[in-house]
């Protein structure tokens, strides 16, 4: 028979295991969290792209034109063995590119912006695939990324910090406040509810896939790299400082390359912290190994020249950082402008010398106080 204190055991578990699901479901569906990380994606992979489509403007026809190699009738028979779909695809006209390209170029801006974002962030995510599925072979690593966080993004509410929604949102509930309340039914009560906690359910879930997608990718490439001893002596960081391809600056990879020991620490460090990365992400610890990949992302993007991976690397590891670290931001740049303030010279005071003596209100100019006195002299007392 079950004694006494294996019923309170089992009831004390029993608690638990409701607490922690009551837990759970209150942070699923209590508010939508994370929505200044979700700005800080929307804004990043948004101007990201928008970037990456003006630099590659003079060579738009050699990559996803009706000139490129990859020609529309190789991609419609990659489509059938893939799935892809791309608008680009569906005419082989010159005009309906440019249309096509132009309007990715407005729809990257407004998305960036925070114009409709519930519209803009589903058109972003079929501007990013149609551009990946018409040639999915020109591709570095980076456009994959933004392909998958465009398609998360859609799911979020990453208009509401941040945005041109936000300012509108703002004056709406100023009119709003002046204006007369109007008494809803308690259908319209219920389904505003409703739909409140629909949308903070699907955004909480799609910024959780963003950061799972996040660790995935740390998690993933860096088992990869200790299945072997090239990273860890520094080996692979040799070959790849060596390869034409990744040499914008010859120079400077050949330098680094003649020092053995600075390879070899950073290799080590690069697999050290993606293996670790979904281990620390809570706590303070993960702001110095925030710092540490954003180092390792900028030094990929200079000496490997690979500026849209690392800032698609850049702005993903942005997920992790909570809401309080981005209000916190205005009032440390306003700690700093206010130090800034304090050491310049104060209103009246010359550069270099001492006050400026004021009489009656006014400030005296040079020569002025000596033939103040001897006017003074003059009419005597």
């Amino acid at each position: 028979m079950e004694t006494e204190a294996q019923r309170t055991a089992s009831a004390d578990a029993g608690r638990w295991l409701a607490d922690r699901i009551t837990a759970v479901w209150d942070l699923l569906t209590g508010r939508p969290v994370s929505l200044y990380a979700a700005s800080v994606l929307r804004i990043g992979y948004g101007l990201l792209y928008l970037v990456f489509l003006l630099r590659e403007f003079p060579h738009r026809d050699e990559i996803w034109g009706p000139g490129s190699a990859w020609t529309p009738a190789l991609a419609h028979q990659l489509f059938e063995q893939t799935g892809w779909f791309s608008i680009l695809a569906l005419s082989d006209s010159p005009a309906y590119f440019e249309l096509c390209y132009t309007l990715a170029l407005v729809i990257s801006a407004l998305f960036m912006l925070g114009w409709r974002t519930r519209v803009l962030s589903v058109l972003f995510a079929v501007v990013v695939t149609s551009f990946h599925g018409r040639s999915i072979f020109m591709t570095d690593g980076g456009d994959n990324l933004i392909l998958l966080m465009s398609i998360y993004l859609a799911l979020t509410a990453c208009g509401r910090r941040w945005s041109l929604d936000a300012r509108r949102d703002r004056l709406k509930t100023v009119r709003a406040g002046n204006a007369p309340e109007r008494t809803a039914s308690l259908f319209t009560h219920q389904l505003r509810d409703a739909r409140t906690t629909l949308v903070t359910v699907v955004h909480n879930c799609g910024m959780f896939v963003i950061a799972a997608q996040v660790c995935f990718l740390y998690g993933s490439a860096g088992l990869y790299k200790v299945q072997g001893a090239s990273w860890g002596g520094g080996t692979a960081l040799h070959y790849v400082l060596n390869l034409e391809l990744f040499q914008p600056w010859p120079v400077l990879s050949h330098f680094l390359d003649e020092h053995t020991l600075v390879v070899a620490i950073a290799g080590y460090m690069t697999v050290l912290l993606q293996v670790a990365f979904p281990f620390v992400l809570f706590g303070r610890l993960k702001y110095p190994v925030l710092t540490m990949l954003l180092g390792i992302h900028l030094g990929i993007a200079v000496l490997l020249g690979l500026p849209l991976f690392s800032g698609a690397m850049i702005v993903a590891d942005a997920v992790f950082l909570p809401d309080r670290f981005y209000t916190f931001l205005p009032h440390l740049r306003r700690r700093a402008v206010r130090r800034t303030d304090g050491r310049r010279p104060a209103p009246g005071r010359a550069a270099g010398s001492g006050d400026v003596p004021v009489s009656s209100g006014r400030p005296i100019v040079p020569g002025q106080a000596s033939r103040d006195a001897s006017a003074t002299s003059t009419k005597g007392p």
